[in-house]
């Protein structure tokens, strides 16, 4: 009996662990399928009629109050995408080289210059919102897809360098210069030698990069306009000037959730291959 106790207490601890994790994501979906009434009763309800009306009034919009911002939602959606989805490309055209570079260059000081590239991430997007402002009303990027993915740079490429970096350590220089003696210059080599070795590395970077770049709230809410606001600036029509619609909030949020979710999921191979990569060593 007392061998038990151990592993009963680390199983209570795993289990208190996992509700304090979950709690809020489970709280959340519930709410999506409630009521206002529901919503708003104290104490809270568990037992309630779910009702699909939040998620109506989303996707389609409806005939009250800020049913214009409810309609529009999918076109937040697209934003985030468009904004996500290229800034995620461009991290990687300029990032995987960059990061090959480092690794490979024997470049003086190529740590510190990795090192400033990582900074970018510790440093708080309030100091460079308000400069990066002026200057996109200035080059007249305000309220552009290209703007915003530029911005996005910020948070993309940082990961993807440090990422990509790891991963490249862990290639053994000599099939490279077996590349070399075939005659692969440079980019040749990196693209037919060395990617294929760290594809699982470049998924996970990708997909990191996708999840910070989609959740970023900031970069929108000051960067764009009516055109190009992501779906993390959308979810704020649900604030009204008299009400909070908790409901629609709530199923703006899941909705908003599934497409990193949905990628992960479908890059779940590829996913764990590339986080677990070189732990053996």
């Amino acid at each position: 009996m007392s061998r038990n106790i151990p592993k009963l207490g680390f199983l209570v601890a795993y289990v208190a662990v996992i509700t304090f994790i979950l709690f809020p994501i489970v709280w959340v979906l519930l709410m999506s399928f409630k009521g206002y009434d529901d919503v708003i009763a104290y104490p809270p309800t568990f037992l309630f009629a779910p009702t699909l009306e939040n998620y109506r009034s989303v996707l389609f919009g409806d005939s009250g109050a800020m049913s214009s911002g409810a309609g529009e939602f999918m076109g937040y959606l697209l934003n985030s995408v468009l904004v996500s989805g290229g800034a995620v490309l461009l991290s990687l055209a300029v990032g995987i080289p960059a990061a090959y570079a480092l690794v490979r260059g024997r470049t003086k000081g190529s740590e510190s210059i990795a090192f400033t590239f990582l900074s970018f991430r510790f440093a708080p997007e309030l100091m460079v919102i308000i400069p990066l402002y002026g200057i996109f009303q200035n080059v007249r990027l305000y309220d552009s897809y290209l703007g915003l993915i530029l911005a996005h740079q910020l948070i993309t490429i940082p990961l993807v360098i440090w990422i990509v970096r790891t991963f490249l350590n862990d290639v053994p220089v000599e099939i490279e210069e077996a590349g070399q003696l075939d005659g692969c210059g440079p980019l040749r080599t990196l693209g037919r030698v060395v990617l294929p070795v760290i594809r699982p590395g470049v998924a996970s970077a990708a997909i990191l990069a996708f999840i910070f770049s989609w959740n970023n709230l900031l970069m929108g809410l000051v960067l764009s306009g009516k055109n190009t606001q992501p779906v993390t600036v959308g979810i704020l029509q649900a604030i009204g000037f008299d009400q909070v619609r908790w409901g629609w909030m709530a199923a703006a949020a899941v909705i908003s959730a599934l497409p990193g979710m949905l990628t992960a999921l479908y890059m779940q191979r590829h996913l764990v291959q590339g986080l677990t990569m070189g732990v053996g060593k």
